[in-house]
């Protein structure tokens, strides 16, 4: 079976997971007010519908097109823009009929399912699965660093001991803290033995975001070339498998994260990189011009397996929930930390739609990561539609709490003016995450 659909197959599975548990998220309270729930849709059913049955008041269907579902409740103004239904009597089986308190059940019941879901998740991974973690030493060489890193007081092969106190047992944990976290100061050993205390400056998570450094610390490891791709520039200057680049620039190097550091850092005003490469015990000097991206199309592979070794923990049932629980509040966290990025010139551009997130799978069928990356976009689902956007869950929250705080009720045409200028900007949305991964795809 081919990747993409392999990849094809655990985007389709998780979200139709998630869709299926965020509706019923509103339709449980729904029918436990008593109101009518006239369908419940897996996908969209625009014109038709690949499975539909009636049970009760209720229509059970499969869409055919596989953008998201919908629950649609009697009396309520949302994406079907039932206006003729609006137009009539309220009834007392309707949404409109009901208590603020109810409707406002009724509207978060989806995301409050999205979160708990991901809690649960995240809780029988850590059960199942149990953790990975590194400590110090486990880092054979070191951490390589960015040029952002390099400017605080960092050096290449710093070993990384705690943050603010904390040790620190991933990687990429400090990454994702220092982009989405408050840390003060990181204590690390140098290569010689010595221990120091480097400050962290305010703001080096947006520094880091607007310098493409987002993956500031990494494991070093020595390397030689694993494989070149066709018709990228190491490709058309004859670099092969096997080959050992041992300087870039002038520059000795012998771990990957050199390799990265002197290409990303080179003198834009000079676009060549020469690179000094090891071949059947000889050297030579190759010259190359890097893409827009800083690429040459070189695959790099560890001589060293032993780079960094991974410890693994096992946790009782009380002891996982304790540690899924811990996971799934910071990832919220950490999300929520992410719209200070998302709403900048380079954060919109770098918006995925479904491409984006179905490259988030891996290639072969992995249970850990499936459940893992579910949990992640259960609470992505959950993060978005409390957004106070009319036509998500949110924008019926923000009128509901407006109604509950002022005692008068926003009218019903407004509500289908509302729902339509969000209906818009849902889409403008999606046609803008998507034509970024119709344009990356093109020009990358």
């Amino acid at each position: 079976m081919s990747v993409f659909l392999i990849k094809g197959a655990q985007l389709l599975l998780s979200l139709s997971i998630l869709v299926v548990l965020h509706e019923l998220g509103h339709f449980i309270p729904a029918k436990l007010f008593k109101t009518r729930v006239e369908k419940f849709y897996l996908f969209f059913d625009v014109k038709f519908s690949l499975f539909k049955k009636k049970i009760g008041d209720t229509v059970y269907g499969i869409g055919w097109l596989p953008l998201g579902g919908y629950v649609k409740i009697s009396g309520m103004i949302d994406e079907s823009m039932d206006t003729e239904q609006m137009a009539q009597e309220p009834q007392p089986w309707e949404f409109r009929s009901k208590p603020a308190w109810q409707r406002l059940i009724i509207m978060l019941g989806g995301v409050t399912v999205n979160f708990i879901l991901a809690f649960v998740i995240y809780i029988f991974i850590v059960f199942t699965w149990g953790t990975n973690y590194s400590l110090k030493d486990d880092v054979k060489y070191g951490y390589g660093i960015t040029k952002t890193m390099e400017d605080i007081g960092f050096k290449q092969g710093d070993k990384i001991i705690s943050a603010d106190g904390v040790p620190i047992e991933e990687i990429s944990s400090i990454n994702s803290n220092l982009m989405f976290r408050t840390i003060k100061s990181i204590k690390v050993e140098r290569q010689d033995g010595s221990i120091l205390d480097i400050a962290i400056p305010e703001g080096i998570g947006t520094k880091m975001f607007e310098n493409g450094d987002t993956s500031a610390f990494k494991a070093r490891a020595p390397f030689i070339v694993d494989s070149i791709i066709p018709d990228f520039p190491a490709d058309k200057a004859g670099l092969l498998k096997d080959d050992k680049i041992i300087a870039v620039n002038g520059n000795n190097i012998s771990y990957d994260t050199d390799y990265h550091y002197f290409i990303k850092n080179r003198n834009v005003e000079n676009a060549e990189v020469k690179l000094t490469i090891e071949r059947d015990n000889t050297t030579k000097d190759v010259v190359i011009t890097p893409d827009k991206d800083s690429k040459i199309g070189v695959v790099l592979q560890s001589t060293d397996a032993d780079y960094i070794t991974y410890r693994h923990k096992d946790y009782s049932f009380t002891e996982s929930v304790s540690k899924g629980f811990s996971l799934g509040y910071w990832t919220i966290v950490d999300y929520f930390a992410q719209f200070k990025y998302i709403f900048t010139k380079k954060g919109a551009s770098q918006l995925g739609g479904f491409a984006a997130i179905g490259n988030m799978f891996p290639p072969v069928w992995n249970w850990a990561a499936f459940w893992g990356l579910t949990a992640f976009l259960s609470i992505m689902l959950g993060v978005l539609n409390l957004l106070p956007i009319p036509a998500l869950d949110g924008g019926h929250v923000m009128f509901l709490l407006y109604e509950m705080v002022s005692g008068r009720k926003p009218g019903d045409k407004f509500m289908e003016y509302a729902q339509m200028v969000g209906f818009f900007i849902l889409i403008a949305l999606v046609l803008f995450a998507n034509g970024n991964d119709i344009f990356k795809a093109i020009f990358n």
